[in-house]
């Protein structure tokens, strides 16, 4: 199942919610694994966020069901994000469908190839020899 992090900000409600039943934290992660995802892991963070978990969701669409309904209680605001394994990233990085990359071999051919095309100097490759004129600066 695909991986999310979900990044939570207490409301002064869910702080207070929290604070008289700290054992509430396990109780929402049981709604999770209710709702049809799985906890992961999950972490108290100081900062801008209070909690980070992670957990596993079937699709898009149920972890942002999720999200929505926690943070319907008004005691949380969730930011929710799509999680990509390394491995899955490393992979995807080495398949031949690529956009932006080619082989040194390929490079090499291209670059070759190009500077066969012609002789004559392309006007880039040309250095600006007309000096500089005051004469449109002056009336």
């Amino acid at each position: 199942m695909p991986i999310y992090v979900l990044l939570s900000t207490l409301t002064a409600e869910g702080g207070g919610s929290l604070h008289a039943d700290p054992d509430r934290l396990v109780a929402v992660n049981d709604e999770i694994t209710a709702f049809g995802c799985r906890v992961i892991d999950q972490y108290a963070l100081l900062g801008t966020y209070d909690f980070l978990t992670i957990v596993e969701a079937p699709d898009n669409e149920s972890v942002a069901h999720l999200s929505v309904d926690l943070g319907s209680r008004g005691t949380t605001k969730i930011t929710t994000f799509p999680a990509i394994s390394i491995s899955t990233l490393v992979e995807k990085l080495k398949a031949p469908e690529q956009i932006g990359r080619t082989s040194r071999a390929a490079a090499a051919k291209s670059a070759k190839r190009g500077s066969q095309r012609s002789g004559a100097p392309r006007p880039s490759d040309q250095a600006q020899t007309a000096e500089p004129t005051l004469a449109r600066f002056v009336d």
